[in-house]
């Protein structure tokens, strides 16, 4: 095998070759992953790489089929307008991702890179520039069994923050229609994210989520028509692990339609 190097894409032989990987960093043999398509940071050896020379990556364009049935507008007679977004990610590659996820589906969006832990210290700010019908909190986290249970928040790397963000949001708008919230990572505490007053979040499962998962929800829900129940069943199919990774509340969507154009 030629020599690994930052940059490289791998995966990984104990875990079945599941997950691309890009390397981020080597370091005293150890070698720093973050997955490509998943919110995932690992870490492993070099005798369990396997490098790709031509991976596999998932690109926007792709899921765009996901919700290609919101995309499809009667244009000759009504005008749209579509809810607007906020996309709070702690990973700039994966912000870049969903931002050119929002403009392929035609949705207004704005996306600002900030560590999970910074977020809710500056949520405030940022809903009152912005004015979001929707506010995506997201980055990574990971659940570490030594650290205690599933159901203590204190167990995973960022639940604890996207709790927090969740509920400054909640005290900014109360109503679960006026904003809809989406949060949480890979393998989140979603119990207790729904709890702080979340819409959707992530992982009932504690699995890894795709890093478009958070996306697509909030763009079903903007290109949704308003006082218009999305079917939540249908909508969680859309993700990429389903149910296991997202959950939520049923809500009403915020696209307003008017007529004439």
């Amino acid at each position: 095998m030629d020599e690994l190097k930052k940059g490289d894409f791998v995966t990984r032989k104990s875990h079945n070759h599941d997950t691309v990987f890009k390397i981020m960093n080597i370091k005293d043999d150890i070698y720093y992953l973050k997955g490509v398509d998943v919110r995932l940071y690992a870490d492993a050896f070099e005798d369990d790489l396997d490098k790709l020379d031509e991976p596999l990556i998932e690109v926007e364009e792709d899921f765009i089929d996901k919700v290609r049935d919101n995309l499809i507008m009667d244009r000759s007679e009504f005008f749209y307008l579509p809810g607007r977004i906020l996309h709070i990610d702690g990973d700039s590659d994966y912000l870049d991702r969903c931002l050119n996820f929002y403009k392929e589906a035609k949705v207004m969006a704005v996306g600002k890179m900030l560590k999970e832990e910074e977020i809710s210290m500056n949520l405030k700010r940022l809903l009152d520039d912005i004015k979001p019908d929707i506010v995506i909190i997201t980055g990574h986290d990971a659940y570490y069994k030594n650290k205690g249970t599933q159901t203590a928040a204190g167990s995973y790397k960022n639940s604890e923050n996207f709790i927090k963000s969740v509920r400054e949001a909640r005290k900014y708008e109360k109503s679960h229609e006026k904003l809809v919230v989406i949060a949480g990572a890979c393998q989140s505490n979603y119990e207790e994210i729904i709890k702080a007053g979340a819409n959707f979040a992530s992982s009932p499962k504690r699995v890894n989520i795709h890093c478009l998962d958070p996306a697509i929800i909030a763009v079903t829900v903007s290109l949704t028509e308003r006082n218009k129940q999305v079917d939540l069943i249908s909508l969680l199919e859309k993700t990429k692990y389903g149910s296991d990774g997202m959950g939520g509340i049923i809500s009403n969507g915020l696209m307003y339609v008017g007529y004439p154009r």
